[in-house]
């Protein structure tokens, strides 16, 4: 039997470094909050993050912040129409003087990897980060290389320029956890970071965590209760997308090409866990997988041409599951 009072307990003492990242990252991050959660979630529920938003709303800085407060090696790739496989994970380079092949590797070994508008590289080069995000691992040559942990590949794109981009393919989609879509800030937000944009100097983040925190924190965040109700709870979300008619949202079906996958059912109980943590409590709730349900599912959802002409939305599609399915 858990003692859910004693877990609650550990859970507090270990998740109070949550509010030590928060406090840190809003040094040069105003507003955004839900990213910020998103980030951190990722980090702990140990899944990839793709954010999708307009330039110039914090989107690279976020990840550039939560690196520098966790005190780990970071890497930046500006993906590009030229890109090659070898610019990400690296190559053989021939030594003239010692008549031999060494490696060199490349960004990818990183704890924290932003693929800067990620849409931009073609196909070779998705799957070489497709192997990178999926097996934790990269292929030199003959050899393979375990990539250092944690690893976290968070990727940004940019809805409104279509010239240029390649369209992410539907398999590595679905290896990011979450797709974070990133809104405009308030009016009293954005005069915040204008004040803080024009000031003398910029404020400074400092590491306050280890990646061996992090680590450990992982392990305490897979202790977290989740009752059988939850996980029924899950898997009826899950399944209404891919048979709504027989989870009283048959109104839905001639919108859905193809519902959500199994990783979806994996990913939205981990990331429900990862919420309950940095929430402290030891136990997940109903509004936990609220909370977290559309970021998990609204990138594993393909809509038909009907929905399009109807301009039916995966929102809105995960809103009315979410309305209809019952609730432990």
């Amino acid at each position: 039997m858990i003692d859910i009072i004693e877990l609650n307990e550990k859970i507090q003492r270990e998740s109070a470094f949550v509010d030590a990242i928060n406090n840190e990252m809003n040094k040069s991050i105003v507003g955004q909050k839900g990213m910020i959660e998103r980030l951190i979630i990722g980090l702990l529920a140990n899944g990839h993050i793709l954010l999708e938003g307009v330039p110039g709303l914090a989107k690279t800085m976020a990840i550039n912040s939560l690196s520098k407060a966790i005190d780990a090696k970071f890497s930046r790739i500006q993906f590009t129409p030229d890109l090659l496989p070898a610019d990400l994970i690296g190559t053989m380079i021939y030594s003239p003087k010692d008549e031999s092949f060494a490696v060199k590797k490349g960004p990818i070994f990183s704890n924290f990897v932003l693929a800067d508008e990620i849409n931009r590289a073609p196909a070779k080069v998705q799957s070489a980060l497709l192997e990178a995000m999926q097996e934790r691992q990269v292929t030199i040559g003959d050899k393979t290389y375990k990539l250092d942990e944690p690893f976290l590949v968070l990727a940004t794109q940019n809805p409104i320029e279509q010239e240029g981009t390649y369209t992410l393919p539907e398999a590595q989609m679905d290896r990011f956890m979450m797709k974070v879509v990133i809104t405009y800030p308030k009016k009293e937000e954005e005069k915040l970071i204008l004040r803080q944009q024009i000031g003398a100097t910029l404020p400074r983040i400092e590491p306050i965590i280890r990646t061996s925190q992090i680590l450990h924190a992982r392990e305490v965040v897979k202790e977290v209760y989740i009752d059988e109700k939850i996980e029924n709870y899950i898997t009826d979300i899950v399944f209404a997308t891919r048979f709504p008619e027989d989870n009283r949202v048959g109104n839905l079906k001639p919108y859905i090409s193809y519902g959500a996958s199994p990783r979806a059912t994996i990913n939205l109980a981990l990331a429900s866990r990862a919420y309950a943590f940095i929430k402290r409590r030891g136990y997940v709730i109903p509004e936990d997988v609220r909370a977290i349900c559309l970021d998990v599912m609204r990138h594993r959802i393909g809509l038909t041409y009907e929905a399009e002409a109807d301009n039916i939305t995966t929102e809105e599609i995960i809103n009315e599951i979410i309305n209809k399915v019952d609730v432990p």
